[in-house]
């Protein structure tokens, strides 16, 4: 599972958290981190999660109070390593050229060369 990163403008923190509205209720709910991201929710990080406030007339419902910053899971740790690795081996070096293409027929375009023998 990658990483999710805060929906709020020019945060690079990790997601802790998920913010969804309910309109018909004039509420909205923040809560643990959503098992996926969904189109109508928003990812916080713990920061924006706990400082959060709704608009006026709205109620916020928390249902985590404590949001935890989750960090790298080994997924991504492992992922992290492995590209790590990767970039550190030497490249190795071609053994043989590509064979060369052979048409398999004639081509027919709409240009065609005329000789000056005629």
């Amino acid at each position: 599972m990658a990483s999710r990163q805060c929906s709020k403008t020019a945060c690079t923190r990790p997601a802790a958290a998920t913010l969804t509205y309910v309109y018909a209720d004039s509420t909205v709910v923040v809560g643990q981190l959503a098992e996926s991201a969904e189109p109508h929710s928003y990812d916080l990080c713990a920061d924006h999660a706990s400082r959060f406030t709704a608009p006026r007339g709205w109620d916020v419902v928390h249902i985590q109070q404590d949001f935890v910053d989750p960090g790298p899971s080994p997924d991504d740790l492992d992922a992290l390593a492995r590209a790590v690795r990767e970039a550190g081996t030497p490249a190795q070096p071609r053994t043989h050229a590509p064979a060369p293409l052979t048409p398999s027929e004639p081509r027919r375009g709409h240009l065609r060369v005329v000789s000056s023998d005629m």
